[in-house]
């Protein structure tokens, strides 16, 4: 086969049905799972009857079946060898799953290793309305192109009417390989459900409706998954606009790890869907953004936004530089150009020196000409890519800047590049020429979980008249609620990250206005 991602999406497709997996305990609660997924847009409920206590075919399933039903459904009754919770013989389970084809089940899941055996337990007794999903799972990793079309080939011979295969991501890319099978299955008419389970695996689970799948799962909400990485029906729907994917939508998403807690998820969706742009935004759980971007090459990858740890590693695979992002060393934002070109910028300075600059003007008259930066004493802790571009922009608007950094051969080295001073951060803990210095954490400390922590004490921060956080989960940080209680303005990352996420909507957009509103409001609300 070819490279990971040489192949392109299907010209023409039917639409992905959104199935919702549901694993109540009662059959009862089931049916009102179903009726609730009917009610959030799911098109197609999956009822896992081996989550059902004591589950009792003969007194479970016409409750589950009964009509009229909010949705069509597939009766899933898994044994444990196959990640379910059925143990016994088959013969016990293949006479349910029969049965929830006599009541009007529209599908039902056997599993490949015992497909032939079923169906000849069936003898020719398998309703003609109801569709026959052969299913493969590997909970391990995704294996080889070439394997998974052997397996396609093997659950086809089965007589199967879907054919399904679940794998588990151990890397990113290795969603690629099952792009490229739906791709190969689209083009055939072979009707398949393709996805990829864990964190890594998660944007199968939207992709696959611009790659042709046949459903994608869902949960009904958040803690209710049926398999790892399991986006819900809510988010599937609002969140990623599933219904509007297709073969010409644009992949645009934030490469980092981690990056499930990224606000720009929600807020460049919200922004795509408002002015009609034909995009989807993503969480790309990647650990090496090298191969990561060589995998993910074709242009409809149109751009990325790039967090940590890569923003300094992602600057050696972009075929040009902005030059602001060259003199910085990191980039925060990537775009492919109409030729494949990936070109780099740095936005971070944009919205964090804005973002402080309007705070000090919020606060004390300020000559509008001027920057409020302007000679003042600026102490960026950190020496990533995130402090470069802080530093860099301070320096830019005339700060005098200082450096402070767990290693400090580091700090010096970032002193150097920007022409500041370094520090140690215990010797930052007395460090006091001046009053009203200003403070930028652009370090990870005090991000969720390690919400206790924080990279300077109290006591030291009585030095600072302002005090900003790169940090933005949760909103308001350790350092950000010592520097208030101290009478000090605290300025959070999400002030940064509305500002910057304006930029980076006008370079993945190729120039369209930004909703700014709609960013800001988007980044300041529903956030802890």
């Amino acid at each position: 086969m070819a490279a990971a991602a040489a192949i392109p999406a299907p010209a023409s497709r039917r639409g992905t049905l959104v199935c919702a997996s549901l694993t109540a305990r009662s059959p009862r609660e089931m049916a009102a799972e179903a009726a609730a997924a009917a009610a959030l847009g799911a098109d197609a409920a999956e009822l896992l009857v081996g989550c059902i206590d004591g589950f009792q075919p003969h007194r479970d399933l016409p409750v589950l079946l009964a009509q009229p039903r909010p949705l069509p459904v597939i009766v899933t009754y898994r044994p444990k060898w196959e990640g379910g919770q059925y143990e016994g013989e088959d013969e016990p389970r293949f006479e349910a799953l029969l049965l929830a084809m006599e009541l009007g089940a529209e599908y039902v899941d056997i599993e490949l290793k015992v497909a032939d055996k079923f169906l000849n337990f069936l003898s020719g007794r398998k309703p003609e309305a109801c569709k026959l999903i052969v299913s493969f799972h590997n909970y391990e990793c995704t294996p080889s192109v070439d394997e998974l079309l052997s397996l396609v080939d093997q659950i086809q011979a089965t007589g199967a009417d879907i054919v399904k295969i679940l794998t588990s991501a151990i890397e990113i890319d290795d969603v690629s390989r099952m792009f490229q099978v739906l791709v190969h299955c689209q083009a055939k008419q072979v009707p398949i459900v393709g996805l990829v389970m864990k964190e890594r695996g998660f944007i199968s689970q939207v992709l696959c409706a611009k790659y042709g799948g046949y459903l994608t799962f869902a949960a009904l909400e958040k803690g209710k998954e049926s398999a790892p990485g399991q986006p819900t029906v809510a988010d599937l729907i609002n969140k990623y606009n599933i219904r509007q994917i297709g073969p010409d939508t644009k992949v645009i998403g934030i490469i980092g790890n981690p990056v499930s807690h990224s606000k720009s998820l929600t807020v460049q969706n919200q922004a795509f869907r408002s002015v009609g742009f034909n995009a989807v935004f993503l969480p790309f759980l990647s650990d090496d953004v090298v191969k990561f971007l060589k995998t993910f090459s074709l242009s409809e990858y149109a751009g990325f936004s790039c967090t940590m740890p890569h923003k300094e590693t992602v600057v050696r695979c972009c075929d040009d530089l902005d030059p602001i992002a060259r003199d910085i060393g990191a980039i925060n934002t990537i775009v492919r150009r109409p030729d494949g070109k990936l070109v780099g910028y740095n936005t971070d300075y944009v919205g964090a020196i804005s973002a402080i600059e309007d705070a000090i003007r919020a606060s004390q008259p300020i000559d509008p000409a001027t920057s409020p930066l302007a000679r003042r004493l600026f102490v960026v802790i950190g020496a990533g890519g995130a402090a470069k571009a802080v530093a860099y922009g301070a320096k830019e608007k005339g700060a005098r800047v200082v450096i402070a950094n767990r290693t400090f051969a580091r700090a010096q080295d970032l002193a150097r590049l920007i022409g500041g001073t370094a520090l140690t951060i215990s010797e930052l803990e007395t460090y006091h020429p001046e009053d009203g210095m200003i403070l930028a954490n652009a370090t990870s400390v005090g991000m969720y979980p390690n919400v206790n922590e924080t990279p300077l004490s109290k006591e030291a921060l009585s030095n600072y008249s302002i005090v900003f956080d790169a940090v933005y989960i949760p909103k308001e940080t350790r350092l950000l609620r010592e520097a208030a209680e101290c009478g000090i303005t605290a300025v959070n990352g999400l002030e940064m990250l509305s500002r910057l996420a304006v930029v980076q909507f006008e370079l993945f957009t190729g120039g369209m206005p930004a909703p700014k509103r709609l960013i800001r409001d988007a980044f300041m609300t529903n956030t802890q």
